[in-house]
């Protein structure tokens, strides 16, 4: 028996909940999310929300330095949009309750990271994202027509592929989603999920690296949930890798992120804003050679500037290093990151950091419009699973937040008319696991994540070429076809659900990669070393993947 909501919401970041919540205005909700609700990159998020709330700030130059970041391939529109409603979706979650750092006059306290020309962060000390997250949870969890669906794994959109009427024959634009298979991974059962609207909300994909900041949900479900269904994927090069992830000493570096739960350990942009210096092993301090903002430079320019410092002296990190500001003043901006640290034996007011960069951010995704809407009707998105054209080839520092809030306040009016449009589809089958088995050969699912993470890291990572991307390319076939095999004869767990979503995700980012033959923003090609501004193109799509 099908389940039936006004709304199904995949994802339980600041994307999803901020939608659940004003959606629920308009009628019932689900929101799924494979682990506990506040497991998500959200929860990470050190740094904090980049809006203009100084009256000596200016929307102009938030815009500028958006678009100077996105190195020629930012929607200018879109850029507008959101630098403009950002501060009012920043003071509505004040109201809910989220408590950010202020000054002695009650004015809030502003920080600046790279790329930002002014002092315009929003942050709760270093942990912005669990302010967040904890914030819009407990209003969800107080709202009677939430119900957050915990443990539950989205496996594939449903569209008119599952009605058997020859989608694969219909154009993009013709094809609606009618809700979603759905893992109970408690009960193992496959449930289906009517929505009269449905919004991906399902974050980024950091893990098909080895080294990430991301958590281990991060395993890019939504985009190949979408690109299965054949949704516009476009822009999926652009991988941004945080230049400062916490390098563990004497660690495996094919692990160094397990101490942390399957994550690398984030020190924020913040502590070079507030003027902490980067240095090789010898102390020689390195960003002004390589760009005059230096630790300030966008995030493209110091990761590579990190990884050539470490390749050419053939050292495995370098330092952070703010032990130069008052001790106070470390410990009262930055007081996870010092606890963190003290329980490795750094203290962060007196010792430089070990650092290296780790995949953070996926600046592609799932092509949406101004409204959220991608190319299959009644499928809405937002947050990082979707490629808006704000980040272009480099996200600016701490706008991830902002265009989350931005898009699902935006998506609201226009799923709500949908929905108002459209009953549940209840054509659409049960999920059908007949010819499958249990399978006792687990060994393939980690053996085959373990190595296309490892390629995507040998091949696909900061600096790329030509050969690496080939070499890449048929490997991941490999792997992509062994594990749809597996697929199509087992039944489900979350485990090869997250390996067949890592794979065609890997997939997608290398065939935008291979398709984009210059140098531009967190692309960078060593046969093509210079960005030729001739190649940019006039829209958000840097490079679309195709569909299958």
């Amino acid at each position: 028996m099908a389940e039936r909501v006004d709304f199904l919401v995949i994802g339980s970041g600041v994307a999803g909940l901020s939608f659940a919540l004003k959606a629920a205005e308009h009628g019932t909700v689900a929101v799924v999310t494979k682990k506990d609700s506040a497991e998500s990159n959200t929860n990470y998020a050190q740094g904090g929300i980049a809006a203009v709330m100084d009256p000596a700030d200016d929307v102009e130059a938030h815009i500028s330095d958006t678009i100077v970041a996105g190195a020629g391939l930012c929607d200018e529109e879109v850029v507008r949009v959101v630098a403009t409603e950002g501060p009012e979706r920043v003071r509505e979650l004040m109201a809910f309750g989220a408590d950010f750092d202020t000054n002695a006059d009650g004015t809030l306290h502003l920080g600046r990271e790279g790329g930002h020309s002014a002092r315009r962060i929003v942050h709760a000390a270093d942990m912005t994202g669990r302010e967040i997250e904890a914030t819009l949870l407990g209003a969800v969890r107080d709202h009677p027509r939430v119900h957050v669906l915990e443990h539950h794994f989205a496996v594939n959109l449903l569209t008119e592929h599952q009605l058997g009427v020859g989608s694969d024959d219909l154009h993009p634009r013709a094809l609606h989603c009618f809700g979603a298979y759905v893992l109970d991974t408690n009960s193992g059962r496959v449930e289906t999920y009517l929505a009269r609207a449905t919004l991906l909300a399902a974050g980024g994909a950091g893990q098909v690296y080895l080294h990430t900041t991301n958590p281990p949900v991060a395993t890019g479900d939504g985009i190949a949930m979408a690109w299965r269904a054949r949704a516009a994927v476009a822009n999926m090069e652009f991988i941004q890798f945080h230049p400062t992830s916490l390098y563990m000493p004497g660690a495996d570096p094919t692990d160094s992120g397990q101490a942390f739960g399957g994550r690398a350990f984030l020190i924020t942009e913040a502590v070079r804003g507030d003027g902490g210096f980067l240095l090789n092993l010898a102390g020689e301090r390195f960003m002004p050679s390589y760009d005059s903002r230096a630790e300030l430079a966008p995030r493209d320019i110091v990761a590579r500037a990190i990884d050539d410092q470490m390749k050419r002296r053939g050292e495995r990190h370098v330092w952070l290093d703010i032990s130069h500001r008052p001790s106070e003043e470390v410990l009262g901006h930055f007081p996870n990151i010092a606890e963190t640290l003290a329980r490795y034996g750094i203290d962060m007011t007196r010792d430089p950091i070990p650092v290296v960069p780790a995949a953070h951010y996926t600046c592609g995704g799932v092509a949406v419009d101004l409204e959220a809407r991608t190319s299959i009707a009644g499928l809405f998105g937002c947050g990082e699973v979707t490629c808006t054209g704000l980040h272009g080839a480099n996200r600016l520092a701490s706008n991830s937040l902002l265009e989350a809030l931005v898009y699902a306040h935006r998506a609201l009016a226009p799923a709500v008319a949908y929905a108002a449009e459209h009953p549940w589809n209840d054509d659409v089958p049960a999920w059908d696991e007949s010819n499958t088995e249990h399978t006792d050969e687990w060994v393939l699912v980690s053996h085959n994540r373990d190595e296309l993470r490892q390629v995507m890291s040998d091949y696909v990572g900061i600096v790329r070429s030509s050969l690496r991307l080939e070499r890449a390319a048929r490997r991941i076939d490999l792997l992509f076809r062994e594990t749809e095999e597996f697929y199509q004869r087992t039944r489900l767990t979350p485990e090869l659900c997250e390996l067949r979503n890592l794979v065609a995700v890997a997939r997608l980012i290398v065939e935008c990669a291979r398709s984009r033959r210059e140098s531009r923003g967190l692309h960078y090609m060593l046969d093509f070393p210079e960005t030729d501004p001739a190649q940019a193109m006039d829209t958000m799509l840097g490079s679309v993947a195709s569909s299958q």
